[in-house]
């Protein structure tokens, strides 16, 4: 590995790192002190936490843990080294922000309304950096990636609104408050659209064209590990006239890092071409009927 690759290393983890900072202090002071349970393991977690009087960052990491196993059983340790190192940084960073910011600063706001729509927004940046960078928050995400690949007819989006509802449902009833579980989904609300604009800028996508002598493998793997869909075009080198194919992969843009990760540990030397995609209609993406006409 040369040092420009582990200098790259570096850099993703500290970007994690930074990112995981952020979704912290979403988390610890915007959201659990205000008994929020935003969906996913965070908002289990929360639920979990107040009712044992236990640490927030440590139930989330308990929690975590066993799925963690799940997932490196299920897609491989290279998969998941990312996502544990966030896991346990974050969890860190949350009892660390509760014991020794918290009792300084206190509750920031009387408003729960803006502690939610603040958290959210905390929330949603510091998940971008992380995903920007090919890691993930935790447990949720392993859990929906493992149902996508059992149940490909269910749309990703639909699950993450069943298990997050859920959550808050649990929260009202473990509270007592059904405010409290209303402001929960305007955190999950915000966290949706804020992550969006910071990975999406709307509706825009990554189109990915990529020529290797290793086509196959990189295809196979982009399908097999991301879950990518992928298409086959048939070119012809203008000075070689050797008959080439080129991969066509259309991604979120979220996913971008891991197709780069993969071209260049297939194929250092592949010749990769991406653009934006101001739109894209289709499955996984949105309903084709949603078209204008």
């Amino acid at each position: 590995m040369n040092k420009k690759a582990v200098g790259n290393i570096i850099l993703s983890y500290i970007l994690m790192t930074i990112g995981s900072l952020i979704y912290s202090v979403g988390v610890s002071i915007f959201v659990d002190p205000y008994n929020l349970a935003p969906g996913g393991i965070t908002g289990v977690g929360i639920i979990i936490a107040s009712l044992l009087h236990a640490k927030t960052g440590t139930v989330i990491f308990c929690i975590n843990l066993p799925i963690l196993i799940f997932g490196t059983w299920r897609f491989g340790l290279k998969f998941i080294i990312s996502t544990l190192y966030v896991t346990t940084i974050s969890s860190a960073m949350m009892n660390g922000i509760a014991d020794y910011i918290m009792p300084v600063i206190g509750l920031v706001t009387e408003d729960v309304l803006i502690a939610g729509a603040a958290g959210g927004a905390f929330m949603a940046i510091g998940m971008a950096m992380i995903f920007k960078q090919g890691g993930t928050t935790g447990g949720s995400d392993i859990i929906v990636r493992a149902l996508r690949q059992k149940y490909p007819h269910i749309k990703t989006g639909k699950i993450y609104l069943i298990t997050d509802t859920m959550v808050i449902i649990c929260s009202v009833i473990a509270f007592h408050n059904l405010e409290r579980g209303l402001y929960a989904a305007v955190v999950v609300i915000v966290t949706n659209f804020v992550l969006d604009m910071f990975l999406y800028s709307g509706d825009g996508a990554k189109l990915v064209y990529i020529i290797s002598d290793n086509i196959e493998a990189i295809a196979a793997r982009v399908m097999n590990e991301l879950e990518l869909g992928a298409t086959y075009i048939n070119g012809v080198g203008a000075y070689t006239n050797e008959e080439k194919k080129v991969l066509m992969v259309v991604a979120k843009a979220s996913q971008y890092a891991q197709i780069r990760d993969v071209v260049r540990e297939e194929d250092k030397d592949s010749f990769v071409i991406v653009s934006g995609a101001s739109e894209v209609f289709g499955y996984g993406y949105k309903d084709i009927f949603t078209m204008d006409i």
